[in-house]
């Protein structure tokens, strides 16, 4: 299975959140799956990229180029991939994986969450969404998601699109017991029109 690891790049956030990123990739690698990330080798990318290494594991980097010029780019990926755009890279990663664990991290990935989320609700596919809470990081986001769901501005199954971890032990339960939520946005539109 080739599991993407959404999370920081951050160096100055809690050692906590890098020591739990490496943890669960190496991890992942003793599985015998694959880590998918965004191929920097700061925060919690870089954490889980060495972790995965720690294990011989295989790692799949997905990098826009520039990122050359920031010197940013974890040199020892399985395999690197080069875009051009960091759309172009968020289209890859999404391609390539089979799951996704969204872990800590800033604006970047909240909106690689919200993108792999509307997608799945757009019916685009079915792949497992993990939102993986580590020290409660994602409690305040996900009391917004419900404040958004009991005001209808989030349709209520749309919380049955993804299923939140807190901790390494959850995270694997939820990926071996996996089965996909058929969800139609237009549903209720659909059923009320009738």
């Amino acid at each position: 299975m080739n599991i993407c690891v959404f999370g920081s790049s951050s160096e100055i956030i809690d050692k906590k959140y890098l020591d739990s990123a490496f943890e669960l990739a190496r991890d992942i690698a003793k599985r015998g799956d694959t880590l998918v990330f965004g191929g920097g080798k700061y925060g919690v990318m870089g954490a889980a990229a060495r972790g995965a290494l720690a294990e011989n594991g295989r790692i799949i980097g997905v990098t826009p180029t520039f990122f050359n010029e920031l010197n940013v780019i974890f040199d020892k990926c399985t395999e690197l991939i080069y875009t051009e755009t960091m759309r172009e890279r968020k289209g890859i990663m999404e391609d390539k994986s089979d799951a996704f664990i969204i872990c800590p991290g800033g604006i970047g990935t909240f909106e690689e969450f919200f993108e792999v989320l509307t997608l799945k609700q757009l019916r685009r596919h079915e792949k497992q969404i993990i939102v993986y809470n580590m020290y409660g990081y994602y409690d305040s986001m996900l009391s917004m998601m419900d404040h958004a769901e009991q005001t209808d501005f989030i349709a209520d199954d749309c919380s049955k699109l993804f299923s939140v971890a807190n901790s390494e032990e959850e995270v694997f339960e939820q990926l071996e017991n996996y089965e996909p939520f058929a969800y139609n946005k237009y549903q209720n539109i659909i059923d009320a029109e009738k």
